[in-house]
C-alpha cells in the first residue's frame, strides 16, 4: 500500500457531498487515492430546493483533482427507489465493492428555529428537517449495508454535530442530530460481527460555505469576521473534517473505535492530520478555556 495514497482501490460513497462536510470528507477520501461516488440533489442540471449553487459535480471534480476518481450521481436519498438505483450501479461497475458510506445528508439549516421552544415551532418544518437529516441517513445504510456484509469489511460514517448529550439549542436540531450518533450506535451492534465498523463523526466550529456567507467573508479572508465572532478564529475547514474521515477509514484498526461517537478535535491528536493551514483547531479545548464558565462542560463523549 502506497502511504501517501493508503485508500487506493477503494470505494466510498459520500451521501450529501455537494459542500461544506459532505464535500471535505469526499475530497480528502480522494487525496487518499480512493474512488468516490459524491452524491445530493444540487446538480449542474439544476438546484435542489436549497437553492445554493454548490454542486456534486463540482465536488466530484475536486475528488479528481486531489488524485482520486470522483463520479457524480443526483441521488433524492430521501427516495428508496433512487437509492437503489445509486447503490445498484456502484454495485454493477465496482464489482460490489463499497469500503466506506459517509451519511452527510443534512437539508435543515432552513428548517431549524433557534428562537422557540418545540410548543411554538412549525411542526412541519420540524418533522421535514427529522426526514431530511435522519430518514434519509436510515433509507441509504439499508441499501448500501449488504455490499458491505457480503466482503465482510468497511467502515460507515455517520456525520453529525457534536459528540456529547449536550442538548443542542433547538428541539428538532438536537433531536436530528443526537439520532444520528444513534444511528451508528445501531448500525455498529449489527455490523460487529461481519467486521464493518460504524462511527459518528463531528466537527468543531465549521468554516462551510455557508457559514463564510453568513459573515460576509471568503476562505481567503475568513480571519476578518473574528472581529464579529471571537470563536471563529478557532474554527475549521471541511478538510479537517475530511482528514479525520480518511484517517479512519485507512486504519487498519478501526473496528476497536466502532460504536463510538468521534470529532476532529480527538481525532488529530491520535493521528497527527493537519487543517488545510497546518493549523490543529481544538474546539473542546477553546470551549473549556473560554465557554464552559458561561455554557457550562461540552459534555463526555458518548
Amino acid at each position: 500500500m502506497n502511504d501517501s495514497r493508503p485508500l487506493a482501490g477503494k470505494v466510498a460513497l459520500v451521501a450529501g457531498g455537494t459542500r461544506g462536510g459532505g464535500r471535505g470528507i469526499a475530497v480528502e477520501l480522494g487525496v487518499a487515492g480512493a474512488t468516490v461516488y459524491v452524491t445530493g440533489r444540487s446538480s449542474a442540471a439544476g438546484r435542489s430546493d436549497l437553492d445554493r449553487p454548490e454542486t456534486i459535480e463540482e465536488s466530484a471534480a475536486r475528488v479528481t483533482a486531489a488524485g482520486g476518481t470522483g463520479i457524480a450521481v443526483r441521488t433524492d436519498h430521501s427516495d428508496p427507489g433512487e437509492v437503489r438505483a445509486l447503490v445498484e450501479r456502484i454495485t454493477t461497475e465496482q464489482d460490489g465493492r463499497l469500503d466506506v458510506l459517509v451519511n452527510s445528508v443534512w437539508g435543515g439549516d432552513a428548517l431549524t428555529d433557534w428562537a422557540h421552544p418545540l410548543w411554538e415551532q412549525d411542526l412541519d418544518s420540524g418533522l421535514r428537517l427529522l426526514r431530511r437529516a435522519v430518514e434519509t441517513h436510515i433509507v441509504t445504510s439499508r441499501f448500501a449495508l449488504p455490499l458491505m456484509v457480503a466482503r465482510r469489511s468497511g467502515l460507515v460514517v455517520e456525520v453529525t454535530d457534536g459528540n456529547t448529550a449536550r442538548y443542542r439549542g433547538s428541539f428538532f436540531y438536537d433531536i436530528a442530530k443526537s439520532t444520528v450518533i444513534r444511528l451508528a450506535v445501531a448500525q455498529a451492534a449489527e455490523l460487529k460481527p461481519y467486521g464493518v465498523a460504524a462511527v459518528a463523526v463531528t466537527p468543531g466550529f465549521l468554516r462551510s460555505e455557508a457559514m463564510l456567507e453568513h459573515f460576509g467573508v471568503t476562505e481567503d479572508n475568513w480571519r476578518d469576521a473574528v472581529a464579529k465572532d471571537p470563536h471563529f478564529a478557532h474554527s475549521e475547514t471541511p478538510a479537517y473534517l475530511g482528514r479525520a474521515v480518511a484517517a479512519l477509514a485507512a486504519d487498519p484498526g478501526v473496528m476497536a473505535k466502532t460504536g463510538r461517537a468521534l470529532a476532529t478535535w480527538g481525532l488529530y491528536e491520535e493521528y497527527g492530520f493537519t487543517d488545510a493551514d497546518g493549523t490543529q483547531p481544538d474546539f473542546a479545548a477553546h470551549w473549556a478555556n473560554v465557554l464552559e464558565e458561561e455554557y457550562g462542560p461540552l459534555g463526555d463523549p458518548l
